[in-house]
């Protein structure tokens, strides 16, 4: 594709919008995958995905809006981490229950109702270029949250991050924190499936952090770094999309994926632990 064709297809208006919410995703989903990486709950987001999926069922039933019932129903999975992230076993046992019955029961109450299942499951097969502007605004607020949050929260969440009973010890609000941050991060996931497709969301969310993490030597570092290799994946990413012509979302994967493996390779040129 030559340059004149690019400039024609960036003159669209879904890729317009399309191109809007990877700028959006790469800035504050990025620091979402930091806060789960940082909370090792890195099994929690495939329950999120699944009770979506109930919660688009039951809104679908109800007569509302799936997106409406899909965040509440994430925000609800969210808060319920709370008291499970100070088990010491943590979440993932409990997580594998709730993905595997959530997505049982969205089935039966869909076939119960004789509604089709394709009706929730959009939720899970987003694309970039179907955002409408409804879904760029929530995208854009939620996001918005999660910085500001992290921002306010920088000083006890990195000693959350570091050892919950040294956060309760130097008087943080642990379980404050861990509610602001959980069901803000259940929120974003669940804004984001819409766009990128619940099969890709770690793309936006956990490469760019783990990409950070393998580089930064401190929250504040790890952050920023966080959010320059989300823009620089998505942004990239999309781009290489559009010219050569192919799906956005794997292409996304593997730019993300190339980025994260380079600063894996960094490390370990400069001499830091596999």
């Amino acid at each position: 594709m030559n340059s004149a064709d690019l400039l024609d297809l960036l003159s669209l208006a879904p890729v317009q919008r399309g191109l809007a919410a990877i700028l959006v995703s790469g800035v504050g989903m990025p620091i979402v995958g930091v806060f789960i990486v940082g909370l090792d709950i890195l099994t929690a987001r495939f329950a999120l995905m699944h009770t979506a999926l109930l919660g688009a069922a039951i809104a679908l039933l109800a007569g509302i809006n799936p997106l409406a019932g899909a965040l509440t129903a994430c925000a609800a999975t969210g808060a319920a981490l709370v008291p499970l992230s100070r088990r010491p076993s943590g979440t993932s046992g409990a997580m594998g229950f709730v993905m595997t019955v959530s997505i049982a029961v969205a089935f039966l109450l869909l076939a119960a109702a004789g509604l089709p299942a394709s009706a929730a499951m959009e939720l899970l097969w987003g694309s970039v270029l179907a955002t409408r502007p409804a879904d760029l605004v929530l995208l854009a607020a939620l996001n918005a949250a999660v910085a500001l949050a992290y921002l306010a929260l920088r000083r006890p969440l990195a000693l959350v991050f570091f050892d919950r009973e040294v956060a309760l010890a130097s008087g943080v609000a642990v379980d404050r924190v861990l509610v602001v941050t959980l069901v803000l991060v259940a929120l974003a996931i669940g804004a984001v499936m819409p766009v990128t497709g619940a099969l890709l969301v770690d793309a936006v969310t956990l490469l760019p952090a783990l990409a950070a993490r393998n580089l930064g030597g401190s929250l504040g570092a790890t952050v920023g770094l966080a959010v320059a290799f989300g823009l620089a994946g998505n942004l990239l990413g999309f781009g290489i999309a559009l010219a050569l012509d192919q799906p956005v979302g794997p292409v996304l994967v593997l730019t993300a994926g190339t980025i994260t493996l380079g600063t894996f390779l960094l490390r370990r040129a400069r001499g830091g632990p596999a």
